[in-house]
């Protein structure tokens, strides 16, 4: 009897311990500035789906981020499971804060509704898979389609077609003697290094930290130069010109193109109704180059439950799911399937988008970049526009800045 009674209890004991396993919480770590946010709502439906799993989501404020990110690792109290962008994964990896992911994204059944490019975006340079993508954003050319069909212009294609059309767009419109419409608004302040990238880093032969002093990689940013210098196709604050100006300058309907990603679109048909509308940038030198806005989530080592971190991440990068998650952010989502159901953005600025993700390209994630980006880049081009310095010169204080 007391063998039976001891027999009992011990598979009590082990159901209790086989229960207690079974439940999980997930701690998530994500950054929305919206009021409006889904989260709470994205839980639910998860823990419904999953009763065995709780998910603990904190909405941590974006300015402090990754500072509270990198401490939390280094103090052993790190989430199960994090936001992500691209230009922290050198370091996070550095931490042996990541788990690989690359097994479970093969095996997943929504790796195919995925657009095309994202989960090559997102490799680290040892090859492995740390993130998923969940959102993003890519630049495309926004143009004016009603001063394009009075000119009878077509949408350029090439980098030769997009100078013969800035041109054409450049004049005097109310014949005072003064231009008044020019045909492109270039950024040439700090953050426009994305504009002079799609008219040089496309090119063949151009690479940004090996290969900028290259010939094609030098036409590129003579390129730039000359449809300043020599055609004047940009306004003469172009040097200076940042966000708010080249924006600004093509919702006035003082330039006729311009770039920027989806998150102006809405700005643009407000203030222009069906005159905007987008392309993807042209094919300079052989190729194509624009700029990809990242955002993903990844499984950390430290996690507890790995598999249920996983759960809850991919859950948030499925159709319907990663709709609502970016119903807050105003970015994409990454389905094609909530791509083809999106009503946030005009059709005609989501396909721009998708076209263009196939040649989307992220800057190197180097420490050198944050001074190109900040510093190398906004002030040798202000001086090269302005004929202080030559490309070549532009060219090669980028190349010493990626040599050290």
């Amino acid at each position: 009897m007391r063998q039976k009674t001891l027999g009992l209890a011990a598979s009590l004991l082990a159901l209790t311990a086989g229960m207690a396993s079974a439940e999980s919480t997930v701690r998530f770590w994500y950054h929305f500035d919206n009021a409006d946010n889904p989260m709470d709502e994205l839980v639910s439906t998860f823990e419904e789906q999953n009763p065995e799993i709780t998910v603990e989501a904190e909405n941590i404020p974006w300015n402090s981020y990754y500072d509270n990110l990198y401490t939390s690792i280094i103090g052993g109290n790190a989430p199960d499971a994090a936001m992500v962008k691209m230009f922290a994964q050198p370091r996070l990896i550095e931490m042996g804060a990541l788990e690989p992911i690359g097994d479970r994204i093969d095996s997943w059944e929504g790796k195919d509704d995925l657009q095309d490019n994202l989960l090559e975006l997102t490799v680290a340079e040892d090859g492995s898979s740390y993130y998923l993508p969940v959102q993003y954003v890519v630049l495309y050319m926004y143009y004016r389609p009603d001063m394009f069909e009075e000119l009878g212009l077509e949408v350029p294609q090439t980098c030769e077609e997009f100078r013969e059309a800035a041109n054409a767009l450049t004049r005097d419109t109310d014949d005072d003697g003064q231009t008044d419409v020019y045909g492109f608004g270039f950024r040439g302040g700090k953050g426009g290094h994305d504009h002079w990238a799609s008219f040089t880093l496309g090119r063949e032969g151009a690479d940004l930290t090996d290969n900028i002093e290259s010939e094609a990689a030098v036409a590129g940013t003579q390129f730039v130069v000359d449809l300043f210098r020599e055609d004047g196709v940009f306004p003469p604050s172009a040097p200076n010109d940042g966000f708010q100006e080249t924006i600004g300058a093509f919702k006035a309907g003082k330039t006729a193109m311009t770039i920027h990603h989806i998150g102006s679109a809405n700005g643009m048909v407000e203030a222009l109704g069906d005159k905007v509308s987008a392309a993807p940038v042209p094919e300079c030198g052989g190729g194509r180059w624009t700029a990809y806005g990242d955002e993903s989530t990844a499984v950390m080592s430290s996690a507890e439950d790995k598999d249920a971190a996983w759960k809850w991440i991919s859950f948030l990068s499925e159709a319907g799911n990663n709709a609502l998650f970016n119903e807050a952010t105003g970015q994409l989502p990454v389905t094609k399937t909530d791509r083809d159901e999106w009503s946030l953005h005009p059709k005609r600025f989501v396909e721009a988008t998708a076209e263009s993700l196939p040649f989307a390209n992220l800057l190197p994630n180097r420490p050198e970049t944050s001074d190109f980006v900040n510093t190398v880049w906004p002030v040798a081009m202000q001086r090269a526009l302005t004929g202080e310095i030559t490309a070549e010169e532009m060219n090669a204080e980028i190349a010493e800045l990626y040599s050290e």
